[in-house]
């Protein structure tokens, strides 16, 4: 009849309207191959930065829980502390930071700001960042807090195994000889 519509020629040939096509191309996708992204989130992407100015090396994860930007601070953080990074050393400019690594300028940016924030680093407009001088208590107090913590995890791990207060302070004694 006149309204009705019957598989002419058009259709055999295979011109069909694109949304059918692309529902026919989905449905004929392997099942282990549907929704999944071409490129795994969970792969591990580590990209090492070392600073040709103050010798920092970065190393940021993907796999991380943590953030980038908290990445990068932390890492910077320990540097620091640990005498890596002296008093009054320049840190890599933010835009070369960011390249260098393959992060956004943002993430970076944040980063300096929160060094900066913590007293790590301090900013000279026009000519770049650098770590903190004079701030030497505030270090230490960091330093001492990390101890602290470090040692709050030992004492829990050892009240967990039954170990005894004696037993755990000869163990912090050998390891302070050794």
């Amino acid at each position: 009849g006149c309204g009705e519509r019957s598989e002419g020629p058009a259709e055999e040939a295979g011109n069909v309207p694109a949304d059918s096509r692309r529902e026919a191309g989905r449905r004929d996708a392997p099942p282990e191959r549907r929704g999944t992204p071409r490129r795994s989130r969970t792969a591990e992407k580590t990209t090492e930065w070392s600073g040709s100015r103050s010798g920092v090396d970065i190393i940021i994860s993907n796999a991380s829980g943590k953030p980038i930007y908290e990445q990068i601070t932390s890492q910077m953080k320990n540097l620091i502390l640990d005498g890596t990074l002296a008093e009054g050393t320049q840190l890599p400019s933010i835009r070369m930071l960011a390249n260098d690594l393959k992060v956004s300028v943002i993430t970076t940016k944040r980063a300096y700001a929160d060094l900066e924030a913590q007293g790590f680093v301090e900013t000279v407009p026009g000519k770049g960042s650098f770590v903190a001088g004079g701030n030497m208590e505030l270090l230490r107090e960091e330093r001492l807090r990390r101890i602290e913590g470090l040692m709050a995890q030992a004492v829990d791990e050892a009240k967990a195994a039954g170990v005894a207060r004696n037993d755990l302070h000869d163990m912090l004694d050998l390891l302070l000889e050794g």
